[in-house]
């Protein structure tokens, strides 16, 4: 029962984000907005993560089942997109690089903003005993 009512909070969330998607008419999927508040919920307390854990758990460990379809759907369209495989390549491969520099330099930022650089107080290096 604990498995149906987990999967039960993750769908409703799906259909909400869906609904809003769909009633404004929005260029964002509504599995996105849904999974926006989704973790929304679940960062303001509203939602602990013992609710969906279960479920969220096994829907992460299947993630590559729940992309099959498109990669299926990827080679059924194949002879629409096989004329563009330069372009479709060089903008993988492009987004990858840009992706790999952003977030290199998002961690850059944090852990100098939030961590600093680590100086022992006893200015020596290593650990410190008190």
């Amino acid at each position: 029962m604990k498995i149906y009512f987990q999967i039960l909070i993750i769908f409703a969330f799906s259909f909400i984000g869906d609904s809003i998607s769909n009633v404004f008419n929005l260029p964002i999927p509504g599995s996105i907005i849904g999974m926006i508040f989704l973790f929304l919920a679940l960062q303001f307390k509203l939602l602990k993560t013992e609710h969906i854990d279960v479920v969220g758990d096994f829907l992460i460990n299947n993630m590559t089942i729940l992309f099959l379809p498109a990669g299926v759907g990827i080679m059924a369209k194949w002879g629409l997109i096989s004329k563009y495989w330069i372009q479709i390549a060089f903008i993988v491969v492009l987004a990858l690089i840009i992706n790999i520099f952003l977030l290199g330099r998002i961690v850059q930022f944090i852990k100098n903003k939030y961590e600093g650089d680590y100086v022992p107080k006893n200015g020596q290096g290593g650990e410190i005993n008190d």
